[in-house]
């Protein structure tokens, strides 16, 4: 097996977004801070009402996926095809915009800790526009793989885990719908160990370590940083006690990528297009 190594770090920016939720941002800091077909990485940390309170009012997305993982308190997601979900700890939902989805997501809590991550996946051109699909997926539904020192949370996708048992597609995300064929997981140390994985070798990969810290190939990345890494067919993370990180993985797309705002085409008129068609009133059709 091909082991993977660490390419270029990214360390996450704090920024606000929503009405004002502050965030950690790594992976779509700039657009040069992508990894296709991954678009962003978002972290939301915080025990101090202040900054998570406002939430994500109604707002559009077309051409792309969200998915929202919940560590810690109480999300409300709602839509404009009358879905609607309560994410608590380990819970996760996955939204396909395609064609367009108008939706908010809204703290369940007054104080109190609220921490998760919502991270982009790019659509290629032949499926942006198809039909919107969500996803709700409680945390009862996430195996956890538990071995000597970690526990894996296996959110989606193909991984070959230690005594080269197999992981494939859960939770109702067939990765077989997208061509992205995603991987996702939530690697949590108890004790010091070197923890190796098989990934698909065309897919790209990065690493996001959001406690403590772990080494890749040799190299330490820290809390708040992503790692990319070179093509392999297996990563090995080194962990320290208590340090979690996220590990994901997708087929790349190789197309054109134009963003503006919560639209993600391929072409500056597909953009005026999405924005035509909110401001219409037809994004949704």
């Amino acid at each position: 097996m091909t082991q993977r190594t660490v390419t270029r770090r990214i360390t996450a920016r704090d920024t606000r977004d929503g009405a004002g939720v502050s965030l950690k941002r790594s992976l779509g800091s700039t657009p040069g801070d992508r990894i296709d077909p991954f678009l962003m990485l978002d972290e939301f940390y915080s025990d101090r009402a202040e900054d998570y309170i406002a939430g994500f009012p109604a707002h559009p997305h077309r051409g792309f996926e969200t998915v929202t993982y919940m560590l810690a308190g109480n999300m409300q997601h709602r839509d404009h095809m009358g879905n609607e979900g309560n994410l608590g700890p380990g819970d996760v939902q996955w939204m396909t915009a395609g064609r367009g989805v108008i939706h908010s997501e809204m703290p369940q809590q007054r104080e109190g800790l609220l921490r998760g991550f919502q991270l982009w996946v790019n659509l290629p051109a032949d499926e942006k526009m198809r039909s919107a699909v969500y996803q709700d997926i409680n945390s009862a539904r996430i195996p956890v793989y538990r071995g000597e020192g970690f526990s894996l949370h296996h959110i989606a996708g193909e991984l070959a885990l230690p005594g080269g048992s197999s992981l494939g597609y859960v939770n109702g995300v067939d990765g077989q719908q997208y061509s992205t064929q995603p991987v996702y997981a939530d690697i949590r140390f108890t004790s010091a160990r070197a923890l190796k994985l098989g990934l698909p070798a065309g897919h790209n990969a990065a690493v996001y370590c959001y406690d403590g810290s772990l080494e890749i190939g040799g190299e330490r990345i820290c809390a708040g940083t992503a790692a990319l890494l070179s093509p392999g067919d297996s990563v090995i993370l080194d962990g320290e006690p208590g340090s979690g990180a996220l590990l994901i993985a997708g087929k790349p797309i190789g197309e054109p990528v134009v963003q503006y705002g919560p639209f993600v085409m391929n072409s500056n008129a597909e953009i005026e297009q999405a924005l035509r068609d909110y401001r219409d009133g037809t994004l949704t059709d």
